[in-house]
């Protein structure tokens, strides 16, 4: 996609701030860039320097986003080291505790979960289970006196929510709720383009996420608290949540569960909602687990259009302001979502601080995702509690 010479400089130094790139298609605009590298090291390349601690993890669910994602991105940590496991499957977990260095003492079963408070290797617990069991894990890590990061969404009830959130405040530990999106540069600048006003107000914004999902597949269960909503949409939720900076105050929706289609016997294929929110921006919002794969928003504002292709991915994301009758595509470095938040916890976690998400940022998507499944059930709008 071509960009353009911008006529606004105050837009201009905007954008720079953000680490927006602005090409131009207009022959001679800049200057031909040097063929020889510089005699001093580029500003852009970081020598490392040396970390005096670092923060042990141990993985709790050896499934498929563990295995693929998680454990991989610990080698683009700094501040974060897996030193334990917690599995119900013990061959695998020694198998991967052996590829990982990690001591095979530190390989716990669910029985003896608890008994990791006695471990002084292990900082924080990353619980990567299905969303039934987020509640029962999380709370009994902060019992054992560790920092807890769960996945999304926090948990299948509003209740089960709010005794997360007891347990680490009785623990004297951190609780931060996996919303990788918000420590990966293409969502934040996003984020930064909307709180500066450069779409206008906001006036609409749609979202899609969608896979096909093959059984078996623990998101096609109801008793694991599996669900489109729950799985995809939670991320166009929290998006139209943090791209207006605003709760939504009422939900309408629809759910499809095709009768010919056997994976859908306990939740839906597909689910559209409508949030709506104080200042009036309307959020429509789809998810679906018998789709091709869609991951995508668009912010539409008084002065301009922002959208992200990719946007829910774990990389691929692109991101264009549309301003003015022009575009302009930004150019970021992108980095590894796992590991940018994985160092992002273990740096409160040293530094005391809180985190970006905690507790009450997933309760406020859970609240949400129930009022979602009554309007399904009832066809009427549904207010969103806070």
């Amino acid at each position: 996609m071509h960009a353009f010479p911008d006529p606004h400089p105050d837009r201009r130094r905007f954008l720079a701030m953000t680490g927006a790139t602005i090409l131009t298609s207009q022959a001679g605009a800049a200057q031909d860039p040097p063929l020889a590298p510089p005699d001093k090291q580029p500003p852009h390349v970081r020598v490392p320097e040396p970390v005096a601690k670092t923060v042990g993890w141990a993985v709790v669910g050896l499934g498929q986003l563990a295995l693929e994602e998680v454990l991989p991105a610990f080698a683009k940590c700094r501040l974060s080291k897996p030193v334990a496991l917690v599995s119900g499957h013990p061959d695998k977990a020694k198998k991967v505790a052996a590829v990982y260095g990690i001591d095979p003492k530190n390989v716990y079963d669910y029985e003896n979960y608890d008994t990791i408070a006695k471990n002084p290797q292990v900082d924080v617990i990353y619980v990567i289970l299905p969303n039934s069991l987020h509640a029962e894990y999380t709370v009994r890590g902060l019992k054992a006196g560790k920092h807890v990061l769960c996945e999304k969404p926090m948990a299948a009830t509003v209740a089960e929510c709010e005794r997360m959130i007891a347990a680490g405040k009785e623990a004297k530990r951190k609780l931060m709720i996996a919303y990788r999106l918000r420590h990966e540069p293409f969502n934040r600048t996003a984020i930064d383009l909307c709180r500066k006003g450069e779409v206008g107000k906001i006036k609409l914004i749609t979202a899609s996420n969608g896979q096909d999902t093959k059984a078996p597949n623990i998101r096609l269960s109801k008793a694991l608290a599996g669900g489109p909503v729950e799985d995809v949409g939670v991320y166009c939720l929290n998006a139209a949540r943090y791209l207006t900076g605003e709760e939504p105050t009422e939900v309408t929706a629809v759910a499809v569960r095709p009768k010919d289609d056997p994976r859908f016997r306990e939740v839906a294929e597909s689910v559209a909602f409508t949030l709506r929110f104080p200042s009036g921006t309307v959020a429509v919002c789809d998810c679906s687990f018998g789709v091709a794969g869609v991951r995508r928003y668009t912010v539409q504002g008084a002065a301009a259009t922002l959208s992200m292709d990719g946007a829910f991915g774990y990389a691929g994301q692109e991101l264009v302001l549309e301003k003015d009758k022009r575009k302009a595509k930004f150019d970021l470095s992108p980095v590894n979502h796992f590991a940018a938040e994985m160092d992002y916890f273990s740096t409160c976690v040293l530094k005391n601080e809180n985190p970006l998400t905690p507790g009450e940022e997933g309760l406020a998507d859970v609240r949400a995702i129930i009022a979602i499944a009554e309007a399904t059930r009832t066809g009427r709008p549904v207010p969103i509690p806070r």
